[in-house]
Protein backbone atom coordinates (compact mmCIF):
# COMPACT_ATOMS: atom_id res chain seq x y z
CA UNK A 1 0.00 0.00 0.00
CA UNK A 2 1.15 3.48 -0.86
CA UNK A 3 -0.20 6.03 1.55
CA UNK A 4 -3.48 7.48 2.63
CA UNK A 5 -5.34 7.00 -0.66
CA UNK A 6 -4.67 3.25 -0.57
CA UNK A 7 -5.75 3.06 3.08
CA UNK A 8 -9.00 4.87 2.23
CA UNK A 9 -9.54 2.50 -0.71
CA UNK A 10 -8.99 -0.56 1.53
CA UNK A 11 -11.44 0.81 4.13
CA UNK A 12 -14.02 1.39 1.40
CA UNK A 13 -13.44 -2.06 -0.12
CA UNK A 14 -13.87 -3.67 3.31
CA UNK A 15 -17.07 -1.73 4.02
CA UNK A 16 -18.58 -2.56 0.62
CA UNK A 17 -17.60 -6.23 0.98
CA UNK A 18 -19.17 -6.48 4.45
CA UNK A 19 -22.33 -4.74 3.22
CA UNK A 20 -22.63 -6.99 0.18
CA UNK A 21 -22.14 -10.13 2.26
CA UNK A 22 -24.75 -8.92 4.78
CA UNK A 23 -27.23 -8.10 2.00
CA UNK A 24 -26.72 -11.50 0.37
CA UNK A 25 -26.84 -13.53 3.59
CA UNK A 26 -29.25 -11.55 5.74
CA UNK A 27 -30.92 -8.52 4.13
CA UNK A 28 -32.93 -7.95 7.32
CA UNK A 29 -29.73 -7.60 9.36
CA UNK A 30 -28.39 -5.07 6.91
CA UNK A 31 -31.65 -3.13 7.04
CA UNK A 32 -31.51 -3.04 10.84
CA UNK A 33 -27.93 -1.75 10.64
CA UNK A 34 -28.94 0.90 8.11
CA UNK A 35 -31.84 2.03 10.32
CA UNK A 36 -29.40 2.55 13.20
CA UNK A 37 -27.09 4.62 10.99
CA UNK A 38 -29.92 6.81 9.66
CA UNK A 39 -31.71 7.15 13.00
CA UNK A 40 -29.85 10.40 13.67
CA UNK A 41 -29.82 12.21 10.28
CA UNK A 42 -28.11 15.34 11.60
CA UNK A 43 -25.24 13.36 13.09
CA UNK A 44 -25.01 11.16 10.00
CA UNK A 45 -24.85 14.31 7.83
CA UNK A 46 -22.18 15.91 10.02
CA UNK A 47 -19.97 12.79 10.06
CA UNK A 48 -20.47 12.21 6.32
CA UNK A 49 -19.60 15.81 5.48
CA UNK A 50 -16.49 15.76 7.68
CA UNK A 51 -15.33 12.51 6.07
CA UNK A 52 -16.12 13.86 2.58
CA UNK A 53 -14.01 16.97 3.23
CA UNK A 54 -11.16 14.87 4.59
CA UNK A 55 -11.40 12.48 1.64
CA UNK A 56 -11.43 15.36 -0.86
CA UNK A 57 -8.39 16.88 0.82
CA UNK A 58 -6.37 13.67 0.50
CA UNK A 59 -7.54 13.05 -3.06
CA UNK A 60 -6.49 16.54 -4.13
CA UNK A 61 -3.25 16.20 -2.16
CA UNK A 62 -2.48 13.05 -4.17
CA UNK A 63 -2.45 15.11 -7.35
CA UNK A 64 -5.90 14.44 -8.77
CA UNK A 65 -7.70 17.39 -10.31
CA UNK A 66 -11.33 18.39 -9.88
CA UNK A 67 -11.87 17.34 -13.51
CA UNK A 68 -10.66 13.84 -12.67
CA UNK A 69 -12.81 13.77 -9.54
CA UNK A 70 -15.87 14.78 -11.57
CA UNK A 71 -15.13 11.98 -14.05
CA UNK A 72 -15.06 9.49 -11.15
CA UNK A 73 -18.30 10.98 -9.79
CA UNK A 74 -19.88 10.42 -13.23
CA UNK A 75 -18.82 6.76 -13.08
CA UNK A 76 -20.20 6.32 -9.55
CA UNK A 77 -23.45 8.11 -10.45
CA UNK A 78 -23.99 5.87 -13.48
CA UNK A 79 -23.20 2.80 -11.42
CA UNK A 80 -25.65 3.94 -8.76
CA UNK A 81 -28.33 4.57 -11.40
CA UNK A 82 -27.81 1.00 -12.57
CA UNK A 83 -28.51 -0.21 -9.04
CA UNK A 84 -31.66 1.83 -8.44
CA UNK A 85 -33.17 1.55 -11.94
CA UNK A 86 -35.35 -1.39 -10.91
CA UNK A 87 -36.79 0.75 -8.10
CA UNK A 88 -37.77 3.69 -10.30
CA UNK A 89 -41.43 3.63 -9.24
CA UNK A 90 -40.53 3.76 -5.53
CA UNK A 91 -37.91 6.42 -6.23
CA UNK A 92 -40.40 8.56 -8.17
CA UNK A 93 -42.99 8.14 -5.39
CA UNK A 94 -40.40 9.44 -2.91
CA UNK A 95 -39.53 12.31 -5.27
CA UNK A 96 -43.23 13.21 -5.58
CA UNK A 97 -43.55 13.22 -1.81
CA UNK A 98 -40.47 15.42 -1.48
CA UNK A 99 -41.68 17.83 -4.18
CA UNK A 100 -44.99 18.31 -2.36
CA UNK A 101 -42.99 19.52 0.65
CA UNK A 102 -42.30 23.20 0.04
CA UNK A 103 -39.26 22.96 2.32
CA UNK A 104 -37.19 20.86 -0.11
CA UNK A 105 -34.57 23.53 -0.86
CA UNK A 106 -34.80 24.96 2.64
CA UNK A 107 -34.11 21.52 4.10
CA UNK A 108 -31.31 20.80 1.61
CA UNK A 109 -29.61 24.19 1.59
CA UNK A 110 -26.22 22.88 2.71
CA UNK A 111 -26.23 20.10 0.12
CA UNK A 112 -27.24 22.56 -2.62
CA UNK A 113 -24.53 25.01 -1.53
CA UNK A 114 -21.88 22.27 -1.57
CA UNK A 115 -22.87 21.31 -5.12
CA UNK A 116 -22.78 24.94 -6.28
CA UNK A 117 -19.24 25.27 -4.89
CA UNK A 118 -18.17 21.97 -6.50
CA UNK A 119 -19.67 22.97 -9.87
CA UNK A 120 -17.88 26.33 -9.85
CA UNK A 121 -14.65 24.64 -8.76
CA UNK A 122 -14.99 22.03 -11.53
CA UNK A 123 -15.70 24.64 -14.21
CA UNK A 124 -12.75 26.71 -13.02
CA UNK A 125 -10.44 23.67 -13.04
CA UNK A 126 -11.52 22.50 -16.50
CA UNK A 127 -11.84 25.78 -18.37
CA UNK A 128 -9.64 28.28 -16.54
CA UNK A 129 -6.54 26.37 -15.42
Amino acid sequence: MNGVIDVMAVIFLAAVTVKLIMVLISPHSWFETAKKIWKYPGLTMLISLALAILTLYYILDSGMTMAQIFAVMLFVTLLGATGVAFYSKELMDLADKMMKNNNLVKKSWLYVLIWIVLIIWGIKDIFFS
